[in-house]
């Protein structure tokens, strides 16, 4: 039995056609009542593979008409993984914290709100597949065959990310890959240009002091194991070293030295050579209100911050990322109410951006009704009651829309928007209040409100074609606004 065709690449994301195809021409053409089968198995951990808590589907297919068996494995892996919500406590060892708190189930936070790094439990998992055969001897048998020692796959790392249809694909002897190198959303100096974090956000953005957000980066991926490195060629362990800050004031003038956030657990990063699939992507608390509180450069400073920049490192202190820039910006223009969304990007983490010119919010309400009858019927005497009788509300459903308009943006966030349009998970995220104790109390329904995007279409704009490039979003926030029960 031959695997004709497979990922081309060990590191894929979820959202794609996962193809194997597999044959056996002599057992095809010389058996009877032949199938192919194929064992799924799914694991947080390399070494659990093969064993029989990770083994999640059992699938059999005919030979085709070319005497093969095809197998699509997309619908099956996409439901093991997802996006990553919460902080984490993983293996009592990096533990994510908030202001300070450690995470744990008692004092949980969510993820885009981390001091500095965070492990991921749900955009990483590992799969191979068993491979076999079973057919009869003769037409007239009763005992199925199937081989004593099944085929395995190779290991692979398959992440929560969706590929669009149009996607150029890399062809090799009749294996299809998607190489994530090309949009750079792995750290390496490959074709000649560092890597980006795992999103398609331009590498300047806005942000108030208050306003909270991650970066994530993939870590610890080597080319022999899983197709990619993470790394220059000079690096001796394929991981992101530590990420570097510095800080400017409005002059560009640098306003302290620059300083080093190390990736390691103590931190809620990971140092440690392992086959932990948790450690593969990682989170960064990359924007103003995540650096509150643990930086003394950043707390000290902040006030005469105009922008600072973010750098990924190697082990080797080579920089393996492209410059990201945050200019800091007012709350809002002209005393508009801002409002920062979060949405699930295509690679399965999250974007941010603040919305700061005009705001709109309005109710669309739905009731239902009935008929009260007027005064007192089971009493002595009847009595009229003057707030009884007529029509009445029996139960009021309302929604709360919001618009929320852009400031003049660039090309390259138009294209970006198109994330936010398509995405299928999309939050406000409030901000720091410093009028509230921003500590473990009050972290329920605090920060994360989740809506729905309503704007049904989208055009691209370009500077060329439209000059000054602006758009308007509708969103819904999902949850009915409770009323008094009748």
């Amino acid at each position: 039995m031959i695997i004709e065709q497979r990922p081309l690449y060990n590191t894929l994301p979820v959202g794609q056609d996962i193809i194997f195809t597999v044959s056996d021409n002599t057992i095809v053409a010389t058996k009877f009542r032949v199938n192919f089968t194929a064992q799924v198995y799914v694991a947080d951990e390399v070494s659990s593979l093969g064993l029989a808590s990770s083994l999640v589907a059992n699938l059999k297919v005919t030979p085709n008409n070319k005497g093969v068996g095809i197998f699509s494995l997309q619908s099956i892996l996409e439901s093991y993984v997802e996006p990553q919500q919460e902080g984490v406590n993983y293996l009592s060892t990096s533990i994510s914290k908030f202001k300070g708190i450690d995470y744990s189930l008692d004092n949980p936070h969510p993820i885009h709100l981390i001091d500095k790094y965070c492990v991921n439990t749900k955009n990483t998992r590992y799969f191979q597949i068993s491979f076999n055969i079973d057919y009869f001897d003769t037409a007239t048998s009763i005992d199925r065959l199937s081989f004593l020692k099944p085929l395995s796959s190779e290991i692979y790392l398959f992440f929560n990310g969706v590929l669009d249809y149009d996607e150029p694909l890399v062809l090799e002897k009749n294996n299809y890959g998607f190489n994530i190198n090309v949009p750079k959303i792995i750290f390496n100096d490959s074709y000649g240009s560092l890597g980006k974090f795992i999103s398609n956000a331009p590498i300047e953005q806005d942000a108030r002091l208050s306003d909270y957000g991650t970066l994530s980066f993939f870590s610890w991926l080597n080319v022999s194991t899983n197709s990619f490195q993470v790394g220059t060629d000079d690096t001796l362990v394929f991981k992101v070293d530590n990420i570097e800050i510095s800080l400017y004031n409005s002059s560009g003038t640098l306003i302290t030295s620059p300083f080093q956030i190390e990736c390691v657990d103590i931190n809620g990063g990971w140092q440690y050579p392992s086959d932990f699939a948790a450690t593969r992507i990682l989170y960064f608390g990359a924007f103003p209100a995540n650096l509150d509180g643990w930086s003394t450069e950043w707390d000290t400073h902040k006030a005469n911050v105009s922008y600072y920049t973010i750098l990924a490192y190697d082990d080797q202190t080579n920089p393996i990322s492209q410059l990201y820039k945050i200019n800091i910006v007012d709350s809002a223009c002209k005393g508009f109410e801002p409002i920062r969304l979060t949405w699930l990007n295509q690679w399965g983490t999250w974007d941010y951006y603040t919305f700061r010119k005009k705001s709109v919010k309005s109710l669309n309400t739905n009731r239902t009704s009935y008929t009260q009858q007027s005064g007192t019927w089971n009493d002595s005497t009847f009595r009229i009651n003057g707030y009884k009788g007529g029509k009445k509300n029996f139960r009021v459903n309302s929604k709360q829309l919001i618009t929320v308009n852009t400031d003049f943006v660039k090309d390259e966030d138009a294209v970006w928007f198109e994330d936010l349009i398509n995405s299928t998970d999309v939050y406000i995220l409030n901000g720091y209040n410093d009028q509230i104790n921003d500590s473990r109390s009050g972290i329920t329904n605090k920060y994360v409100v989740p809506v729905t995007l309503t704007t049904s279409s989208y055009v691209r704009k370009t500077k060329v074609n439209d000059k000054l490039i602006q758009y308007t979003f509708q969103i819904e926030k999902t949850h009915n606004k409770r009323t008094h029960s009748v």
